[in-house]
């Protein structure tokens, strides 16, 4: 095919690679060794490269040739010989563990840098030319967090904001909101942005040694939303977990009985709102988008009725019976709450407060909290992507891979969500990874642009290759096979020609 002439940039990509070292093997997919790999557009040709992420686990690892770092779903011992005396003294020092810098999840650009993400504080700078992995960083030694999100938002200056939790700092568990500005002053040229990191917003945890699991976090023109689901770390369960011989992943726990709160921060004054706004207990990973409209805020997510998802993909689970082990028992479902900020103070108890046209309803009860029921926009996508200048405000699409009863999409989808029409590109034997949209230079609508997509093939022998779609019609402009093992990956960006340093070929 033919890509258009103005796609020039680098499609960089992140996602587990290495299960086996040595005689050991991770317990669950998503603890794989990081590896990157990247696409790069120039003049009409596609250059190809992957390497892992050479973080201090991947070497550790690599040098014992076994695992000896703990990942989420995989508890690693020092050396199983020792007798308990050491191993009990370990277990002092892994209260709160040395988390692991095996950055699996996400690229972030912070300032001209990026860096590989993954939950824990430490985050990976990385040479996006050749790959190659650079400092490590701590976000602990700018803001008190033991756990960052890999979904982070820029705002239109740049400025990266994201989301950490604070476990038991103080006495107190919270969530913080932070902003690490895009650019440093004049006269601290040589100093990183982290050092002029700042704290947005403190939000208490509902529970002090229970706090949520969340892996994303919305955002509007004014507000932040963050919402606490009641799918929760149990804090006193992982500070044993090491001595009790469990992984993390054991510690988390969902209560179908409890209710998942809303929680709305205005920008300017860094405030909550005080209402308290809540919906049924569901467990969810992706914000897709979220905007204001006549004193309401909408937002839309991808949410689940149990906490599956997490389970499918333990590696026992994803062999030769794939098909039948992994069906999972909640298709993820696209939700759209609409909660009324500015609400009449004095409505009537049990009232609907939604103005908008909406099956969304959030009904004010007598202590003065509103139930939230959101409007069901579809069913069964996920990793869902949207043109990024639309972040923030009322917009249409949503791109996105397609998962049917499987955890592992067979297709990409884009959806409307004002008509609600999808369209999809499938291929028997693909799986493709999560879309992600390039705008044309030129873009009068928010879906003039590109649609980029690693695809996998079932049989080793057929080799993957990068998809190129129009993204207004969904048609194939282009395909670059590449002729080597290619893995599915989670997340990554596109980073146009103009955002790469220069003279670094």
């Amino acid at each position: 095919g033919q890509l258009p002439t103005w796609l020039q940039g680098i499609l960089l990509r992140n996602g587990p690679g290495m299960h086996t070292i040595g005689d050991s093997k991770y317990n669950h997919w998503f603890d794989g060794m990081a590896l990157l790999h990247s696409f790069t557009f120039k003049n009409g040709e596609v250059y190809y490269r992957s390497k892992y992420l050479r973080s201090d686990t991947y070497n550790c690892n690599i040098e014992a040739n076994r695992i000896v770092v703990s990942e989420f779903g995989t508890m690693a011992y020092p050396d199983p010989c020792k007798n308990i005396f050491a191993k009990a003294f370990s277990y002092l020092s892994h209260t709160i563990p040395e988390f692991t810098d095996n950055c699996l999840i996400n690229i972030m650009k912070a300032g001209d840098e990026f860096y590989a993400t993954g939950e824990t504080n430490f985050i990976r700078k990385i040479n996006v030319q050749t790959l190659e992995t650079l400092e490590k960083v701590d976000y602990n030694k700018y803001v008190a967090v033991n756990l960052a999100t890999s979904h982070p938002h820029y705002d239109s200056a740049g400025n990266v904001l994201n989301m950490g939790t604070s476990i038991v700092d103080k006495g107190k568990t919270k969530y913080l909101l932070f902003k690490i500005p895009s650019s440093v002053p004049e006269q601290e040229k040589k100093k990183s942005c982290f050092k002029h990191l700042e704290v947005v917003c403190s939000i208490p945890s509902r529970s002090l040694l229970h706090p949520s699991y969340y892996h994303s976090f919305g955002i509007t023109e004014n507000y932040i939303i963050f919402i606490e689901q009641p799918f929760r770390l149990d804090i006193v369960k992982m500070a044993t977990a090491y001595i009790r011989g469990v992984s993390w992943a054991s510690c988390l726990a969902y209560n179908k009985d409890d209710k998942t709160w809303f929680h709305f921060i205005d920008r300017k004054t860094k405030k909550e709102v005080s209402t308290k706004f809540y919906t049924d207990a569901m467990v969810f990973f992706h914000h897709i988008n979220a905007y204001e409209e006549d004193g309401h805020i909408v937002f839309d997510i991808i949410a689940y009725t149990d906490n599956s998802l997490y389970d499918m993909f333990y590696l026992k689970n994803l062999g030769k019976d794939f098909e039948e082990n992994v069906k999972l028992t909640s298709i993820p479902t696209c939700k759209r709450f609409v909660v009324p900020l500015q609400h009449d103070k004095d409505a009537v108890v049990d009232s609907n407060l939604v103005t908008l046209p909406s099956t969304a309803t959030a009904v004010k009860e007598k202590d003065g909290s509103i139930y939230c029921q959101p409007e069901i926009l579809c069913e069964g996508i996920e990793l869902p992507r949207i043109n990024y200048g639309y972040n923030g405000k009322k917009y249409k699409y949503v791109f996105a891979t397609e998962v049917q009863w499987s955890p592992v999409p067979t297709k990409i989808a884009k959806f409307n969500t004002q008509t609600k029409e999808m369209l999809h590109w499938g291929q028997d034997d693909c799986w493709p990874s999560e879309p992600v949209f390039v705008p044309s230079p030129d873009a009068k609508e928010e879906d003039d642009g590109v649609i980029l997509t690693c695809v996998v093939k079932t049989d080793p022998k057929d080799p993957p290759f990068l998809l190129v779609l129009d993204a207004k019609t969904f048609t194939e402009l282009g395909r670059a096979t590449v002729n080597v093992e290619m893995h599915m990956d989670l997340h990554g960006m596109f980073i146009p020609q103009q955002d790469l340093k220069t003279g670094t070929e």
